[in-house]
């Protein structure tokens, strides 16, 4: 019996003390969730700008600025109906100028007089002027991003039609769209789009 006794004791002291550091851990972590704050509307929306914003930036600076001038309608594929599509860099600059007329309604920010339409300010040619101009519409986008709350969100802004969240929401949208087609760019000259980089093609 006491051979038995010394047998089980060590066993007991390990369940013992693995309960208790799992009751550690569960403390520390309870901690935690209560130290963060939970997330806001305005939290989320920032985070999925952040998100087309990094991959957009990313494409926009993978290609080469001699191929800027680069669209499909170059390649005179038999059958293609690539005639009159947008080059890359206005490509870039529709997400920017886009994102210029879809979110400043919810910032109250005049759209730049350099915007006329769509296609954004025919003056910016160089890749730096192209990427700072879109760089510039996505801070628009994160102002935009904080203006909103459960309580507004739902509101239609001056100069819209459309409730704020949607608004938000389809900045995101169009910009993910032009993303695969910005995709389909560099893929058309061998270069390989930097979220695919270090991935089996």
């Amino acid at each position: 019996m006491q051979n038995l006794r010394i047998f089980f004791l060590p066993a007991v002291l390990l369940v013992a003390a693995t309960g208790l550091g799992q009751a550690t851990k569960n403390a520390a972590a309870a901690s935690t969730s209560q130290a963060q704050p939970l997330p806001t509307l305005a939290s989320m929306v920032e985070g999925e700008i952040s998100a087309v914003e990094k991959q957009i930036l990313e494409v926009a600076e993978a290609m080469p600025e001699d191929k800027y001038n680069f669209s499909p309608e170059t390649l005179n594929i038999p059958g293609d109906d690539y005639k009159g599509v947008r080059t890359f860099a206005v490509q870039v600059k529709h997400v920017a100028s886009s994102n210029y007329f879809i979110w400043s309604p919810l910032t109250g920010d005049k759209i730049p007089e350099s915007i006329k339409d769509g296609n954004g300010p025919a003056d910016l040619k160089t890749k730096a002027d192209i990427i700072k101009f879109l760089k510039d519409s996505f801070a628009l986008g994160h102002r935009a991003a904080a203006t909103l709350t459960a309580e507004n969100m739902l509101q239609i802004p001056e100069h819209s039609k459309s409730a704020r969240l949607r608004l938000a929401e389809f900045g995101v949208a169009h910009a993910y769209n032009h993303y695969g087609q910005m995709i389909e760019y560099l893929r058309m000259n061998g270069i390989v789009p930097p979220a695919s980089r270090g991935k089996s093609d």
